[in-house]
């Protein structure tokens, strides 16, 4: 087993060829180590070269109302009037602190998304 630091792409894809060569190793093993240790430094380089940024609240927002089979008039118990939700989802009203603690809640949304400017 010799690793070396991911620098650049082609370290990159090295690391991630032996990956794959070894992704079924058991834990405990050397392949086992090496897996981890190859696993760890894969998502530190690709933090740093591709991070993805958070998402837009509005869609976060209609995004987990579309996994959870909410419709506007479910989202109105939770923030309010059933037009405030309409204004909300078309980016006419701002969200209060009030709104985004009981989005978090209820829908589970990290507040740090909920707070961004849109």
């Amino acid at each position: 087993m010799k690793i070396t630091p991911i620098r650049n792409e082609k370290d990159y894809q090295n690391a991630l060829n032996r990956l794959e060569e070894i992704f079924d190793a058991k834990k405990g093993t050397e392949q086992g180590d090496e897996l981890e240790i190859l696993s760890i430094l894969i998502d530190r380089y690709e933090n740093e070269n591709f991070p993805i940024g958070m998402p837009d609240p509005i869609e976060a927002i209609k995004f987990r109302m579309e996994q959870m089979g909410m419709r506007q008039k479910d989202l109105a118990e939770v923030v309010g009037f059933k037009s405030r939700v309409s204004e909300i989802l078309s980016k006419k009203r701002k969200l209060t602190l009030g709104m985004i603690r009981k989005l978090n809640s209820t829908l589970h949304i990290p507040t740090e998304v909920l707070v961004q400017d849109y």
